[in-house]
């Protein structure tokens, strides 16, 4: 390999492991924070998680803003842009202080997973790029397993106020942030990309996994805390703790899990994926016992690391020209239903919880179905099993 190929792979790895210290704090205190210091109940919760989703909604924007900033700059003053809005969040404990803080940290958050999946995609062979996403994951991992464990130390062991962990771990990315505009170079595009928005016909089953993925993990992400919350009392530290476990798992198995992917074919890797969620899912829904609800939220977190396989499907049947348009516009697709669900299910949450998971596990259905579409060795020309093998306008097949 390659130095400025090293250098390359060396920014998006301290990415990977900037971006979870700050949104790991926000993450794991965000149920606590706002059940014991703002009184929200299921409906302010699926507001504040809605409009966390609005800048994810907004994603696609990025391609516009390339045409003024470099996107490896553009992706520092993203991660920044996350660290200050976990920074502030602990010093606004309000409904309104929080809807705001929220949406900083969102809108640094989602262009950050933009332009990282973007970068990815332009800057890593298609041989390579699985495992190098599950290594990615793991050193993630790394990151957030400290994180957890420091936000565990610092709540139930020195009993620090809720502001004062908020700033020390935002604070800690800031100082991260300002290394890699120190470090790195300005590294120069392997291929132009589109600066326009592009939608393609071709790209059709890529848009609706990635819609309902979307869809899906925000039921994860917003409910499945709030029930270990709300229903079994789990404290902040036991969140935390869980969470813990999770990462445990990525940071020495997801390279692993990149790995398998790229032998075995996206199509194998998701079925495995949707089967899974689907009976977690209905595990919601029925669990009584705490100590098996904590089971399911760790197994439910396990198959995140299997969502590589969306984006190295996509990675094998798009044009290399369309990593970065299409990079926004996939986030923006994962996240129509992403604005919207979480006050809706918010207000279905409180006349029936286990339907929410229901919903869950009705999506998780659909997109087995859909994966199925996907070809064994997709490429231009051949992205589902719906499509003969054809030439692009200038390419041969």
């Amino acid at each position: 390999m390659n130095s400025d190929q090293n250098q390359r792979e060396n920014f998006l790895l301290l990415i990977a492991f900037a971006m979870p210290i700050a949104f790991s704090a926000w993450m794991a205190l965000l149920n606590n924070f706002t059940i014991e210091m703002a009184q929200f109940t299921g409906k302010e919760i699926g507001v504040l998680q809605s409009l966390r989703e609005v800048p994810g909604f907004l994603a696609f924007t990025a391609v516009f803003i390339l045409w003024y900033i470099h996107e490896q700059r553009f992706a520092v003053m993203a991660l920044f842009t996350l660290a200050i809005g976990v920074f502030l969040t602990g010093f606004f404990p309000s409904t309104l202080g929080l809807y705001l803080t929220t949406v900083l940290m969102s809108i640094g958050f989602h262009y950050l997973e933009t332009l990282n999946q973007s970068l990815t995609l332009q800057w890593l062979p298609k041989e390579r790029a699985a495992e190098f996403m599950g290594r990615a994951l793991s050193v993630k991992a790394v990151a957030a397993v400290a994180a957890f464990g420091g936000i565990w130390l610092s709540i139930d062991y020195f009993a620090l106020p809720y502001r004062y962990v908020y700033g020390l771990f935002g604070g800690l990315t800031l100082i991260l942030v300002l290394y890699m505009a120190l470090r790195f170079p300005l590294f120069p595009a392997k291929t132009p990309q589109n600066k326009h928005l592009v939608l393609r016909k071709r790209y059709w089953l890529f848009y609706l996994l990635t819609f309902l993925s979307g869809a899906r993990r925000q039921i994860f992400v917003v409910f499945a805390g709030f029930l270990m919350v709300e229903k079994f009392g789990y404290s902040a530290g036991q969140i935390a703790l869980l969470l813990l476990i999770n990462y445990f798992f990525n940071m020495f198995f997801a390279r692993k899990i990149g790995a398998w992917i790229g032998r075995i074919g996206e199509r194998k890797a998701l079925t495995l994926e949707y089967l899974g969620l689907t009976l977690v899912f209905c595990g919601y829904a029925l669990v009584e016992n705490p100590w098996f609800a904590a089971s399911l939220y760790i197994v439910d977190h396990l198959f995140f690391a299997m969502a590589i396989a969306i984006k190295t499907y996509f990675q094998k049947i798009a044009d290399p020209k369309d990593m970065a348009s299409s990079a926004g516009v996939s986030f923006t697709i994962n996240h129509i239903a992403a604005v919207a669900l979480p006050a809706m299910l918010g207000l279905v949450w409180l006349v029936s919880p286990e339907l929410v998971f229901y919903v869950g596990a009705g999506l998780a259905l659909v997109s087995l179905i859909c994966s199925q579409w996907i070809p064994n060795l997709p490429q231009p020309g051949y992205e589902t099993t719906r499509t003969r093998i054809r030439p692009l306008p200038g390419e041969a097949i």
